[in-house]
């Protein structure tokens, strides 16, 4: 079950969205998937309203801050959107077969700031519980596009 449209909301919620590839498959973790992917999560504050704030990449699975605009594209045809462009993209750049995204994903409403913080800091340790780096401050595919408030 995914929340609820978002446009009944008086105030732009704060979400974190997980997904994963295909199969698991180790597809993000690489200078082409990430500038694919914040390219489209750029382009998509204009053009669908959300605004993406920290994300990590891991090697199968993306986690995300994102928070939309009052008038923003339900969730659903969003995420269906963005994946799909990222597909192709991601397809042709990294040689990988399609589909490149799961269908489904998980979204999860950001209740505090302390929440938001705490969320973040866990998602950073990813690589590090992994044994993919020694600090996440190494891990090189992670950024913020957005400074996203929580309201």
């Amino acid at each position: 079950m995914h929340l609820p449209h978002l446009q009944s909301f008086s105030k732009q919620p704060l979400l974190f969205i997980t997904t994963c590839t295909a199969n698991r498959r180790p597809l993000l973790a690489g200078s082409t998937a990430k500038e694919i992917l914040e390219a489209v999560w750029a382009k998509a504050a204009t053009v669908d309203g959300w605004f993406v704030g920290h994300y990590l990449l891991m090697p199968d699975h993306v986690h995300f801050f994102t928070q939309p605009v009052i008038e923003a594209k339900p969730l659903a045809a969003w995420m269906k959107s963005w994946k799909s462009i990222s597909s192709r993209r991601i397809s042709a750049g990294c040689q990988a077969v399609t589909p490149v995204w799961q269908g489904d994903y998980f979204d999860h409403f950001m209740r505090s700031a302390v929440s938001y913080r705490h969320k973040w800091d866990y998602v950073q340790n990813n690589p590090v519980r992994q044994g993919l780096c020694l600090r996440s401050a190494d891990w090189p595919y992670q950024g913020t596009l957005h400074d996203l408030q929580f309201s």
